[in-house]
């Protein structure tokens, strides 16, 4: 996971979000995956990071922001399943208690935004998103992450993630990581007292001010669900 430095109607493929401005899509295309994976190597090999493309996937949604025709941001989703997740690599005994908790997890990987933008709406939108994919479309309880050990306090402090991992070595960036989790009863929580206030939640120092209102949260999730269940919606 890597994180940055410093008009159109709204549907099931195209949320837009900071007064217009950035609009998050589904990479439901050849080209969207291929603009996405650019950006990933982009942001990733400058810091030394291995970055391998994206792979279109069932168990995989993969989230676009746009500022007009650039993609300027992105995230994947994983959904776990039959074959498993990919932090089973290295963290698959942790990822294990969880499923035999009755746990329903979810991966984030792949996480890239351009240094030229409004990083705090851009990284809102794409991680609420995928929350409204995982939580409320289905059903998960958990995001788990691996990060590099110098991002931790990031994760921790703007999204309420927490240690669940030791520091191991990831073969496919090349570089250390540390596996982190984030129960979503809490961003549930944090979605409810803070979402949509923006600037206005004086002190606040998380991500979750620049997350949807609850109420915007609730319509984009039915959006959503009447785009997977009628395609093209």
């Amino acid at each position: 996971m890597c994180i940055p430095q410093s008009g159109d109607q709204v549907s099931a493929k195209n949320i837009t979000v900071d007064q217009q401005k950035f609009k998050i899509r589904l990479a439901t295309s050849d080209d969207r995956v291929q603009s996405a994976s650019l950006l990933i190597h982009k942001m990733y090999s400058w810091r030394g990071y291995d970055a391998a493309t994206i792979n279109r996937d069932p168990n995989r949604v993969t989230l676009l922001a746009f500022d007009q025709d650039a993609i300027v941001g992105t995230l994947t989703l994983g959904l776990d399943s039959s074959v498993g997740l990919q932090v089973d690599d290295l963290y698959k005994a942790e990822i294990d208690a969880l499923r035999a908790d009755g746990r329903k997890v979810c991966e984030l990987t792949k996480l890239a935004v351009d240094e030229s933008v409004k990083s705090k709406q851009v990284l809102a939108a794409l991680f609420h998103i995928a929350y409204i994919y995982g939580r409320n479309i289905h059903n998960g309880t958990d995001f788990v992450i691996e990060v590099n050990p110098r991002h931790v306090l990031f994760y921790k402090r703007m999204l309420g993630f927490n240690h669940f991992g030791p520091e191991r070595h990831c073969e496919r960036v090349s570089a250390p990581a540390v596996l982190l989790r984030l129960e979503l009863e809490y961003s549930e929580r944090e979605i409810a007292r803070l979402g949509g206030l923006g600037k206005n939640a004086v002190n606040e120092k998380s991500l979750y001010p620049y997350f949807f209102s609850k109420q915007d949260e609730l319509g984009i999730t039915a959006r959503l669900q009447r785009g997977e269940n009628n395609p093209g919606a």
